[in-house]
């Protein structure tokens, strides 16, 4: 796999408080182009919170974000062209067809080819027969892969990732890990994963992020983290840390 030295992603002490309940407590990550990066934790750990402002949807109490290089409290809409992001939480417009909700993202993007992109993505997540059916027909799986499709459009840098197969029939769902190690290894996608599957997070990421009540408990390969805290597998070691 080829390796990429380039930061796209600096957070440098982070915090975020909701109702004076702290969501993060000095997070501070770097990002190298090309990492699959998975971020695992408790519901109510943080990792919704930091990937929102990372997309500039929360803004931080304090605390510094770049992507790219750039500020993303002064410089989203140029950031957000080359960013994506999917979450099993969010619903696209109930009364517009699969195709139409592409296409709306597809020039809101500024995508080249809009029509052709559209297509691409629909095969990509096996949704083309879908194209013509209103998004509120759809089940909650098949939300997810507009999502994902959605979460494509672009052909994003970087891409975000909110507990993805949620709700993905296990077939789609191993196509979908599949498609994403491919986008990350041939592409060098970077690419940020959340999920309560540990053994999901093994398989597919090249660095994992432990976290909880808004802290970093542990970040480094799973090879590193096994060996730092002499542990047999990250489930163990994830349980041991979280508690």
């Amino acid at each position: 796999m080829v390796q990429f030295p380039d930061t796209l992603i600096e957070i440098k002490s982070l915090w975020k408080a909701f109702a004076k309940k702290h969501a993060l407590k000095e997070i501070s990550l770097e990002i190298r182009k090309g990492e699959f990066v998975g971020i695992i934790g408790p519901n109510g750990a943080g990792k919704t919170t930091l990937l929102h402002c990372l997309l500039g949807l929360i803004t931080p109490d304090r605390g510094e974000i770049r992507l790219f290089g750039l500020p993303i409290n002064s410089k989203r809409s140029e950031i957000l062209k080359r960013v994506n992001f999917a979450s099993s939480y969010v619903s696209l417009p109930y009364s517009l067809t699969v195709k139409e909700n592409l296409l709306i993202y597809a020039h809101l993007y500024g995508v080249e080819y809009p029509a052709q992109s559209c297509e691409n993505v629909m095969k990509m997540f096996d949704i083309h027969p879908l194209k013509n059916q209103p998004a509120r027909r759809l089940s909650s799986g098949q939300m997810m892969r507009l999502n994902l499709a959605k979460a494509m459009i672009n052909n994003p840098e970087i891409l975000l990732l909110d507990e993805p197969t949620v709700g993905l029939d296990p077939e789609i769902a191993l196509k979908t890990r599949n498609l994403l190690l491919k986008l990350n290894r041939e592409r060098g996608m970077t690419i940020l994963y959340t999920s309560h599957n540990i053994k999901e997070v093994e398989t597919l990421c090249s660095r994992v992020v432990i976290i909880n009540r808004g802290e970093i408990l542990a970040d480094g390969s799973v090879e590193e983290l096994l060996e730092r805290y002499d542990s047999e597998e990250l489930e163990a070691l994830y349980f041991s840390l979280v508690k």
